[in-house]
């Protein structure tokens, strides 16, 4: 099927025209940069070819081979940029029209030289030919091709030589690589393209073009975007070998679905920190385009706007519909199992408690506040939410009075971090936004499931160890089927409910002094000792306070009719079993010598039942393995639960 190329596209978009669409064809791609991906293009009109750089939205085109070498292609979207002091089209959408043909025309090739300039190769030599010669390509480029009349083929190129000096350049290619090739031929006359006129516009005068987010690289020259900001942080200090200096960010969103954060600096915050605002619609221009810091930055776009002082930023007067106010990608609790540590995600979930808000002593000495409150959603699954700093008077002062009035509110948490400390968890970060009873399709059907008897269906929390919990999942063992069945000594930890009676448990060593300072997201909880008289010392922190944490190291024996065995029970479990926190057990035995107090809470706690969910693993001790027995939970017995339990096995041992 013939093929036509649209005539003169390459002078038409060197010349300014970005709407005609053009067909061209690709003559060459090459991978290009060693931080990120890039493809480097050579196009051609049938007469003409000019270098293009692939925006990295449409590497996969490259990668599947949708577009090769020989491809005749459509530009649908595309500018033209000046980058050192060269023409560059830069793609941005295009569609392949045939995936591979034949040369079309006579185009005159661009090669770079070994300096980095460019050579153009006339239409005599043929883009077929040039290409299928990599080797006297490779020659031309180290200079070791014999072009001896240089202004003969100038001569040519400006349609002044004579038929003699064809006939030299002929006999000079024919005694070198090229010798297969046709005399040059001078094209035929092709007029001007024919634009239409707009009028005198000064240099730089011109609107910049709004395109999409997605769209946006470091190879443009003017650019602009109209989005909406959908988060915006508090500005911060900082302090480097460069001196002092402040910086906020925010992010935007435009009516593509496109993301990214913009970075401002010292001068530039004090232009533009007031001016923004979260929820508002703006057209910023003028910035520049850098990696994005993926630690810091947890939107799907690789680059970041930087604004200078010379950037933009303009309110749109009016609102503008298409933008929407917040874009969510939310994943159901039952997810977060899997999901990497540290990484970032929406959520939503039903809030079913709320603690009490708790002052924590970062490892900087700082003190911050910490709420955890418990999301669970249509998954089965729950969840810990930990919320920092000013999100546990704000948001988390809102949700605790809704809690302790009787609701459960529906919340979605914008930009959660992903934690696996003593199972799955999430909390906030400077970027996290939440929403309480957002008025959204996601949420509506949460709480339509929820009041229609989501509240009554019990729901497995994934921030604790990580184990079954539940009639379908547990697996019951008795005590004696740990041993005899060798449990915990294969390479993963065996999970087995038990239901047996606590026997005995150790008062001398119960608890120990716990640091309370915070590293990251997670409290240190190294064991810490006395620095004087009234401070403690972390050695892992290396940290002076002078208050610490006091968490359970319980050492008790359990029992049950096949036999008993010893197992270790840290702080929740402790509390579930003593019923109170270690604290105040401690202060009973040590400090107000209550003994006749403490060994009440003790009595009260032996020779009850419970069923214990239990993390059996080998471990190494000295040069010993010795198997590990951990109590992760310890639930009172609930007698109607397990008398179907029973129930059901009776009616399995009939079966068979």
């Amino acid at each position: 099927m013939p093929v036509n190329l649209t005539a003169n596209a390459i002078t038409a978009i060197n010349g300014g025209d970005v709407n005609s669409k053009p067909v061209v064809q690709v003559l060459d791609i090459k991978l290009i940069g060693t931080t990120q991906e890039r493809y480097r293009l050579t196009l051609s009109d049938s007469e003409s070819t000019q270098q293009a750089m692939l925006a990295t939205q449409l590497n996969d085109r490259v990668k599947t081979g949708r577009v090769r070498k020989t491809s005749v292609i459509q530009l649908i979207e595309y500018i033209c940029s000046t980058v050192q002091n060269r023409k560059i089209i830069v793609v941005l959408n295009m569609e392949t029209i045939i995936p591979e043909c034949e040369i079309i025309g006579n185009p005159n090739v661009i090669v770079e030289s070994n300096s980095g300039g460019q050579k153009t190769i006339s239409n005599g030599a043929s883009a077929s030919a040039i290409l299928s010669n990599n080797g006297n390509l490779s020659a031309q480029r180290s200079g070791q091709a014999n072009f001896a009349n240089t202004n003969n083929l100038s001569a040519q190129r400006s349609g002044k030589a004579s038929f003699a000096n064809s006939k030299n350049l002929s006999a000079q290619n024919s005694g070198n690589s090229m010798q297969n090739y046709p005399p040059a031929i001078q094209p035929a006359y092709q007029p001007p393209p024919n634009y239409k006129s707009h009028g005198a516009i000064m240099k730089n005068e011109a609107p910049a073009r709004i395109i999409p987010i997605a769209a946006l690289n470091p190879y443009q020259g003017r650019w602009a975007i109209k989005a909406r900001v959908t988060a915006k942080g508090d500005l911060r200090r900082y302090n480097n070998s460069r001196g002092d200096g402040k910086v906020f960010s925010f992010d935007l969103l435009d009516s593509d679905g496109g993301e990214i954060r913009v970075t401002c600096f010292n001068a530039v915050v004090d232009r533009f920190y007031e001016k923004i605002e979260a929820g508002k619609v703006y057209m910023i221009s003028k910035g520049s385009l850098k990696p994005a810091q993926k630690n810091f930055n947890h939107l799907k776009n690789e680059w970041e706007i930087f604004l200078e002082t010379t950037s933009t930023v303009d309110l749109c007067p009016e609102e503008d519909p298409s933008i929407p106010r917040q874009q969510f990608s939310f994943r159901p609790i039952s997810e977060i199992e899997s999901a990497e540590n540290n990484s970032i995600i929406d959520v939503i979930g039903i809030v079913t408690a709320v603690n009490p808000s708790v002052p924590i002593l970062r490892k900087n000495g700082m003190e911050t506040q910490r709420r955890i409150l418990n999301l669970k959603d249509q998954s089965g699954r729950s969840v810990e939410l930990t919320l920092w700093g000013d999100f546990c008077n704000r948001e988390g002062q809102n949700l605790q009075e809704l809690a302790e009035a009787g609701f459960s509110p529906v919340l979605a948490v914008k930009a959660a971090k992903v934690s696996d400390f003593t199972g799955k968890s999430i909390g906030t970060i400077s970027s996290t936004q939440l929403f309480i009873n957002p008025d959204f399709t996601e949420s509506q059907t949460l709480r339509q499931w929820f009041d229609q008897g989501g509240k009554d269906i019990a729901s497995q929390s994934i921030s604790r160890e990580n184990m079954p919990v539940g009639s379908k999942n547990e697996i019951r063992k008795t005590v004696s089927q740990i041993k005899d069945e060798g449990l915990g000594r294969s390479d993963k930890p065996d999970w087995v409910t038990v239901k047996a009676t606590i026997t005995f448990i150790k008062t001398d060593t119960f608890c120990y002094t716990a640091c309370p300072l915070m590293i990251g997201d997670r409290q240190c909880n190294k064991k810490v000792t006395r620095s004087g008289n009234s401070r403690w010392q972390c050695d892992r922190c290396n940290h002076e306070f002078e208050e610490c944490d006091y968490r359970y190291l319980l050492q008790a024996q359990i029992q049950d009719h096949t036999g008993l065995t010893w197992v270790t029970t840290f702080q929740e479990s402790g509390e579930e079993i003593l019923g109170c926190p270690a604290k105040e057990l401690y202060m009973m035995k040590y400090e107000e010598a209550d003994d006749t107090r403490f060994s009440e809470i003790i009595r009260n706690c032996l020779f009850r039942q419970f069923m214990f969910r239990l993390k059996i693993k080998e471990e190494l001790y000295g040069d010993e393995q010795r198997v590990k027995i951990t109590v992760v939970k310890a639930d009172k017995v609930n007698h109607s639960v397990e008398s179907r339990h029973l129930l059901d096995l009776i009616s399995k041992f009939r079966l068979h």
